[in-house]
């Protein structure tokens, strides 16, 4: 799987609906770097300080097994590609969700 901070996400979108030698064009936006569930789960145990056990489910029969998108049209067209790490995002979601609780 792949995640890109919402921030990242919606400055490329913006750029890919101003640009004019974007139209007509398929560009994905999102972040190449990829992470298992896995990963992702013990990283934000990590960062909080969680003690919550990792159970594992079945996958839905069409969920797809791999994703992450190619950039390379991003990155030509719009000068774009994702600025927030993983960890980055995580901790600033980690912190809303903080403020939020209190």
């Amino acid at each position: 799987m792949s995640f890109c901070y919402v921030t990242d996400t919606a400055i490329g979108l913006l750029l890919l609906l101003t640009n004019e030698k974007a139209r007509s064009e398929v560009v994905n936006v999102g972040n190449p770097e990829e992470v298992t569930i896995l990963e992702l789960a013990q990283r934000i145990k990590q960062l909080t300080g969680s003690v919550s056990p990792i159970t594992f489910h079945p996958l839905p029969e069409d969920d797809p097994r791999r994703r992450c998108p190619d950039i390379g049209r991003a990155e030509k067209l719009l000068g774009w590609k994702p600025k927030s790490s993983l960890e980055d995002g995580l901790l600033r979601t980690i912190k809303w969700f903080l403020e939020k609780k209190n």
